[in-house]
Order: C-alpha cells, then sequence, then structure tokens
C-alpha cells in the first residue's frame, strides 16, 4: 500500500450513469505492479495498488484491464488462445476473482479487454477449423478457396485485402487448401461473425465474464467484426502504404454492424449497470459517432492526434462536438496503451516546451472536456515515452516497419509504472520487461505523494473537483471566442450551472476578458495549474485575465 493511503470500504461513487460520469483507469497489466519477481506485471499486483486508485487514493471509478487472457504473446496478448482464462503469466482464475471483489470492496468498477475480431492460431476453434473443412469449427473463420493460381502453380488470394501490420492479409493454409483472412499477425486468423455459432460461441465469453462480476467491456478494433458477405475486393487510391492504397469498403464498417452491437448490448442489458466502449478501428469521428448509442461509448481519436496548438486543439473540439451533437456521449481520451503518451506526443509538437506544465494543463482538458476521461495508467504522473532501442522493443510489428509499413514502437508508452525510488522503482524485484525512464527515481507514486504541487497532486485535485461538480460530468459544451491566438476557451453549462475553462497553450503570457453575460456577478476560481490548491477567489465579470504559457484555469459561475 502507498504511503497516505488506507483501505477503504466504500459503495460506488455513480449509479447506473457511471459509464457517463465515472473516470476510467486504464491499467496495462504487464506494466503496473509484479509481485512474484519475473519483471511482469500481474493480476496480484494490481490488488496490490487498489488503494492507490480507490477513493482515499486517486479517486478513480473504474479500471480498464488490458487483455491478461492465454495467449502465446506475439501480439502481447491481443493474439487470444482462450478467452475464458486467465494466462498463468498474470496470475489465476482466483486472482482474478479476488480482484474484482477487492476493486468492488473500494466502489471500483471493473471492464475487460475483449478481443473479438480475431483468436489465436493457437486457440483450439482455429486448430480443428485450419484441419477440417467439415468439422464443428469449420466456417468460424474467414476462410476462401484461391481465386486461381500462377504460372507456378502458387495459389493466388481470393482478392486484394491486406494487413494493416503490411503485407497480404491472406494466408495460404496447405492442410486445408485454403487461404484464411488476417487484418493484423498472421497467428492472428480472422473470425466469420456471420457464422451464427460464432456470436453465440463469443456472447456465451460475455456472459461468463458477466457472471463472475464485471462491469463492463472494451471491444477491441470492433467496427471491423463484420465484412462484406461476399468479400470483393477493396477499391484503390494513391497512399502511402499498401494499407493506405485502399479504400475499406469491404473489410470494416458493414451497414448490418448496428444490428450485431444491438444484439451484443442486449446481453449486456439483462444485467444492471454494465456498460462498453468500443475501439474504432481505422475510422472516422463521425463513425464513432454514429455507434454511439446508450451505456455504449465509442472512442473517437481527434484529441489524441492533435498538436498542442490552439488551432488544433479548437478544431479537435469542434469536430468532436459537431459529430456526437447534444444526444451522442463522447469519450475523453489523450494516452493508450498504442499510442505515445500525451506528455511526449503535446510537448514534441512544440519547439522548447517542457513536458510537466503541459502534462497539467493536459490534465484540465482530459478532466472538463464532455466526454467520459479515460486515464492511461502513469499520465497521473506525467510519464513520457522511454527510448527503447529496437533490439529491446516488445513490439513485433516494429521489427517489420520500412517504407512501405509506417508504425511506431508501441514499447515506448508501455514502459513500467515507478511506484518509488527503491530498487526495482517499486514495481518488481527482479529485471523489468521493459526498462524505466530516467527520471523514475523521482517519477514516482511515493515522491509526488508527498509533494502537494505535484501533475499527482493535479489529478487528485481534478477527479475531486470533477466528482463534485456535476456540470463537469453531464454538461453540455459550447466553445467561446478567445481574445488570443493561443487561448482555448469553453463553458460546460446545465439549467442550473455554469463552468468556464481557459488554456493557454502558447510560449508567451496570453490575456483573456472573462464573459460578463454568462456571470453578470463573478467568477470563482475552481482550480488552476499554477495554483494547485486555490483559494476561494472571486473574480469580477468582465475582468481580463492574464495566463501564462501552458496555464489553464477552471471558474465557476456565480448567478
Amino acid at each position: 500500500m502507498e504511503a497516505g493511503s488506507r483501505s477503504v470500504v466504500s459503495s460506488p461513487r455513480f449509479g447506473d450513469d457511471w459509464w457517463q460520469r465515472g473516470i476510467i483507469y486504464q491499467i496495462y497489466p504487464r506494466s503496473f505492479a509484479a509481485t512474484d519477481g519475473d519483471g511482469v506485471g500481474d493480476l496480484p499486483g494490481i490488488i496490490d495498488h487498489l488503494d492507490y486508485l480507490g477513493p482515499a487514493g486517486l479517486g478513480i471509478d473504474a479500471i480498464w484491464l488490458s487483455p491478461f487472457y492465454r495467449s502465446p504473446g506475439l501480439d502481447l496478448g491481443y493474439d487470444v488462445s482462450d478467452h475464458a482464462l486467465v494466462d498463468p503469466l498474470f496470475g489465476t482464475d482466483e486472482d482474478f476473482d479476488r480482484l474484482v471483489a477487492e476493486a468492488h470492496r473500494r466502489g471500483i468498477r471493473v471492464v475487460l479487454d475483449l478481443v473479438m475480431n480475431h483468436t489465436s492460431d493457437a486457440h483450439r476453434w482455429f486448430v480443428s477449423s485450419r484441419m477440417d473443412r467439415s468439422g464443428p469449427y469449420a466456417d468460424w473463420y474467414l476462410w476462401r478457396d484461391p481465386a486461381g493460381f500462377d504460372v507456378d502453380g502458387r495459389p493466388l488470394p481470393p482478392n486484394n485485402w491486406v494487413s494493416f501490420f503490411g503485407g497480404p492479409g491472406w494466408q495460404w493454409e496447405p492442410a486445408r487448401g485454403q487461404f484464411y483472412y488476417h487484418t493484423f499477425l498472421a497467428e492472428q486468423p480472422e473470425m466469420d461473425w456471420r457464422t451464427p455459432a460464432v456470436e453465440e460461441a463469443q456472447f456465451d465469453i460475455v456472459r461468463g465474464w458477466l457472471a463472475r462480476g464485471v462491469d463492463g467491456f472494451r471491444l477491441d478494433v470492433f467496427n471491423a467484426f463484420l465484412k462484406h458477405p461476399d468479400l470483393p475486393s477493396n477499391p484503390t487510391r494513391p497512399g502511402t502504404s499498401e494499407w493506405r492504397r485502399q479504400i475499406h469498403l469491404h473489410d470494416r464498417d458493414q451497414a448490418d454492424f448496428p444490428d450485431l452491437i444491438g444484439r451484443f448490448r442486449s446481453v449486456l442489458d439483462a444485467a444492471a449497470e454494465r456498460m462498453s466502449v468500443g475501439e474504432i478501428f481505422d475510422g472516422s469521428v463521425e463513425t464513432s459517432a454514429e455507434l454511439t448509442t446508450d451505456h455504449h461509448l465509442v472512442f473517437d481519436w481527434e484529441l489524441l492526434e492533435a498538436d498542442w496548438t490552439a488551432p488544433a486543439i479548437r478544431a479537435a473540439i469542434a469536430r468532436r462536438e459537431s459529430a456526437f451533437g447534444p444526444d451522442r456521449w463522447p469519450t475523453a481520451v489523450l494516452s493508450n496503451h498504442d499510442r505515445p503518451r500525451h506528455a511526449s506526443r503535446f510537448a514534441s509538437s512544440i519547439t522548447g516546451a517542457a513536458t510537466d506544465p503541459i502534462a497539467r494543463a493536459a490534465a484540465v482538458l482530459l478532466m472538463t472536456i464532455r466526454g467520459t476521461p479515460f486515464l492511461y495508467y502513469g499520465e497521473e504522473l506525467g510519464m513520457t515515452d522511454v527510448e527503447i532501442p529496437l533490439e529491446d522493443s516488445v513490439d513485433p510489428p516494429a521489427r517489420w516497419a520500412g517504407p512501405d509499413f509506417v508504425w511506431w514502437d508501441r514499447s515506448p508508452c508501455r514502459t513500467p509504472m515507478p511506484w518509488s525510488s527503491a530498487p526495482g522503482s517499486g514495481f518488481t524485484v527482479g529485471r523489468p520487461w521493459l526498462r524505466f525512464g530516467p527520471d523514475v527515481a523521482t517519477r514516482n507514486v511515493a515522491a509526488q505523494a508527498a509533494d502537494p504541487t505535484s501533475i499527482l497532486a493535479t489529478y487528485r485535485s481534478l477527479i475531486a473537483l470533477r466528482a463534485a461538480t456535476p456540470v463537469l460530468q453531464v454538461g453540455a459544451l459550447r466553445l467561446l471566442e478567445a481574445d488570443d491566438a493561443d487561448v482555448i476557451a469553453y463553458v460546460r453549462e446545465t439549467s442550473h450551472a455554469l463552468v468556464l475553462v481557459l488554456f493557454n497553450v502558447g510560449r508567451r503570457p496570453a490575456r483573456q476578458r472573462l464573459p460578463a453575460a454568462d456571470s453578470p456577478l463573478g467568477w470563482r476560481c475552481r482550480f488552476g495549474t499554477s495554483m494547485l490548491t486555490p483559494s476561494p477567489r472571486v473574480i469580477k465579470p468582465d475582468v481580463v485575465v492574464d495566463l501564462a504559457p501552458d496555464e489553464a484555469l477552471v471558474l465557476e459561475a456565480l448567478r
């Protein structure tokens, strides 16, 4: 248990609307905490640190666990060989049940990462399917006969579909005499969701996890589940890679996909207070919005891909608001296990920018923008990407990157969580599976928990503020005109309350006049990155405030 934390028995902070009002914390299990000396994080390690996350600590409402299922590990758990069992690398099935019980005891809900688009080629379903065209699993995967044979007698793929990881998407299986399709690794064969038995088997897995107390699911690359039933070739276009040189009309985003998600949601809706969130694969913010329904969120990547400039962030917010409108609820995400950490990403877009002030201001953005916040582990410490030599990388596609396959090595954003300055940084007593950052002696939980001006303190204050301020949870968002090109201004509002959020994302001081019409009695400062515990000062309406570079303010209207 971390210094300053204590075990607290607590009920969930929110009820059936927790998926909208709460904060979801993503844990990459390999990198959170290791208990057995192998240098790889595990489920008991997560249990040991639940108090850090709970009501007496960070104050989040749910944890999302990246895959911990049985897997050969060729895509670090996203190649699943058994969806219903815990991989021994991470612990036991009893450890998982204990994790759910201990999380619930602290009022923390548990969300699992479901990988249902594909399996490992070591999965028993595929082992059977590849060997027998007439067996019980024969049509569970996307098998097709060759389109013909070349002059040397080699089979030709059924269509022009390619793999996202580069190269053809079709793999020849001599034992069966057919091709199978894979969007990702050849060891990740694609399931055929148009086979009724596949849908039922997948939903049975969902029911099994629900019975074990799971509160929600993140659906990996979910808009790729269904393909065109005839598997026609995709149209082509100019592009920077094989994948980009196709218009992906037939291998994702099919017209009947919403019906499939509706059937999935009916399984979840049979239990109370269950949510889901879909990972949009290579899609637009408009697609994300179209697939969003009640209790079912869909990630969009507008803010995750924006630079740290006022025009870029304003444009991202405007596109999100236009796409989702008032009736659909978005997510708020700045980082995850597939993308650079946002302190590094934002700072790299600005010459000479320091990461910590940006990390503080980004925390305000994440916690005040409209949408359910998803906080990636370690962002509350201002963790940055760690330089990992290619020979030490644990990301197979990174080794294949080249002119026709542009790939960012994901290892730098997956490095272990530093808990203290002790040997192994409190993460492990062995050698960590990935190296720590060079600042681990000071950028760790113990050091920041003792510092009231730390980035961790920023997140704790903002999470508490959001929990106590309903307008930040469910209010509408309205962008305001800024007086300075480097300022971003927006309000969150309900019929009963209004909060104004200001950012200066420039490299020089900026000024912004507070709108008098929105608050005729003035503004109360609720939070500021330059004053982590602001005094309850009141600012008169129509006053000009000064903002330092990378400073953010949260002001509440007095009415």
